[in-house]
């Protein structure tokens, strides 16, 4: 298996290292029509003129998002043009991704007698002891669902929309919380974004109930509930709808919400209003903190420092925002001896590299409060070999495709991303709060940092630790 250095195999498989504008997507110069966030910290309501449309109000916050011309709204200081994220970038959502096989199944067998079953390839819930459903061998020692498994609590998936109509995801997503805050007229299940928030939304809550032959897959709290607050239309999403999303979150009460979406890194320097961007996701951010909201947020996929002089990742680096690191495997289920044992998958002398290795794509530095597995890849491997069995060190999850018809299929694919790694820790919030229903943000992110173990890379990787759910429960 081939090496790698962080920066070499994005180079290669064409991620660009800094985003463009301000920080993620290009920012066109200020138009009538163009949308804009306002700090009404900055300016008076009173002062904003007629024409000017409020897509959002977010004033609980101080905040603004409108569309307009932004040159008539008081000083530069009160407005910032909004950012435009584009799921295409595998900066912004996954990395590196490939589709597997339907919720129908083929008829595979089960587990150590042939080809592995659909939860079999689940390694990050696997290594975290989290049930006796990943195995039909189950050990006679307590797992985290045995403790919890999320009843009682609600997260939020701000993402590009979840499709509640796959098995392992009926009944987990609250319809009429749900909502859609694009500008667009339909509802808030999927709409031309592909399938990341209903992947995101499997890793959080699957409830392992297909029926099929190839069984489901498990998420971190299957008893949490989940509401889908769906920021883009099509492959496209505005921040400040994102921030409307987090203010509504809070208002219905999730305990946590999973924002796993954008932050390259840019130039302070060249783009100056970044910092105004930043005070104003801090503003919102505090606003839903207080509110007992925490918001969970992948680092970034640029695999690089962001403490790097002038050097800014959003929202990672803004006030009460909890920063999630991604880690992975390489060489999970790759070999031939054993190969139908995935009891074996994860034995160290069968990965070349832990599932707690930093991922080669992961930003990393001071934001980072806490690494997760957000699945790893070897370029070569994928790219040049076409291995397949690649693809497993990548996370497994729900997913749904189109088929030529047009019908929506539900299925499982694989993923690798920090926006893999955010919802395995908006998973266990939602285990604390079912133990400690009272406890604060701040209680809550202490208690995940707190016993977070710590790899050989330390902080600069890791942030306070890798996050360890047996500790976690055993501590709430």
């Amino acid at each position: 298996m081939s090496k790698h250095s962080r920066r070499g195999v994005l180079k290669g498989i064409g991620a660009a290292a800094v985003g463009v504008g301000l920080g993620a997507g290009q920012v066109s110069a200020s138009a009538a029509d163009e949308r804009f966030l306002v700090n009404l910290r900055e300016v008076s309501r009173s002062e904003i003129p007629d024409d000017v449309e409020i897509v959002h109000d977010l004033s609980q916050s101080d905040v603004l998002v409108a569309r307009g011309d932004e040159t008539t709204v008081g000083t530069s200081a009160a407005t910032v043009p909004d950012i435009a994220f584009d799921l295409s970038d595998d900066r912004t959502g996954a990395v590196v991704a490939a589709d597997g096989p339907t919720a129908a199944g083929e008829g595979n067998s089960h587990n150590h007698d042939g080809p592995a079953n659909n939860s079999e390839y689940q390694w990050d819930k696997r290594v975290q002891n989290l049930s006796n459903d990943l195995t039909d061998k189950p050990g006679n020692g307590k797992t985290v669902h045995d403790v919890t498994t999320g009843e009682g609590t609600r997260v939020a998936v701000v993402d590009s929309g979840v499709y509640d109509g796959h098995p392992d995801l009926a009944d987990v997503v609250d319809d009429d919380l749900s909502r859609n805050f694009t500008t667009d007229p339909f509802d808030w299940r999927p709409n031309g974004a592909g399938n990341h928030g209903t992947h995101v939304a499997g890793t959080i809550a699957a409830t392992n109930s297909n029926d099929g032959p190839d069984g489901g897959v498990l998420g971190t709290a299957p008893d949490t509930e989940i509401v889908s607050l769906r920021m883009f239309s099509g492959l496209e999403g505005y921040f400040g709808d994102g921030l409307a999303a987090w203010e509504y979150a809070a208002e219905i009460g999730c305990d946590a919400i999973n924002y796993s979406v954008g932050y390259t890194v840019s130039d302070t320097e060249e783009y100056p209003g970044l910092l105004q961007l930043e005070q104003i996701i801090s503003q919102v951010a505090t606003t839903v903190r207080s509110q007992g909201t925490v918001i969970v947020n992948s680092a970034g996929n640029a695999s690089l420092d962001m403490d790097a002089p002038n050097q800014l990742s959003l929202p990672t680096e803004a006030d009460d925002v909890f920063g999630v690191a991604a880690t992975g495997p390489i060489g999970f289920s790759w070999g031939d001896e054993q190969d139908d044992n995935e009891e074996k998958w994860l034995s160290g002398n069968r990965l070349e590299e832990p599932t707690t290795q930093p991922a080669v794509y992961t930003n990393y530095g001071g934001a980072v409060d806490v690494s997760a597995a957000g699945g790893n890849y070897d370029y070569e491997e994928i790219v040049v070999e076409e291995n397949l069995k690649a693809y497993n060190d990548l996370v497994f999850s729900t997913i749904n495709t189109t088929d030529d018809d047009g019908n929506v299929v539900p299925g499982y694919g694989w993923k690798a991303g920090t926006s893999m790694a955010a919802p395995q820790v908006a998973g266990a919030v939602a285990l604390v709060k079912s133990l400690r229903p009272d406890a604060t943000p701040d209680e809550v992110e202490g208690l995940i940092q707190e016993t977070a173990s710590m790899p050989e890379e330390g902080e600069r990787y890791h942030g306070a630790g890798h996050l360890d759910l047996e500790e976690l429960v055993k501590r709430a």
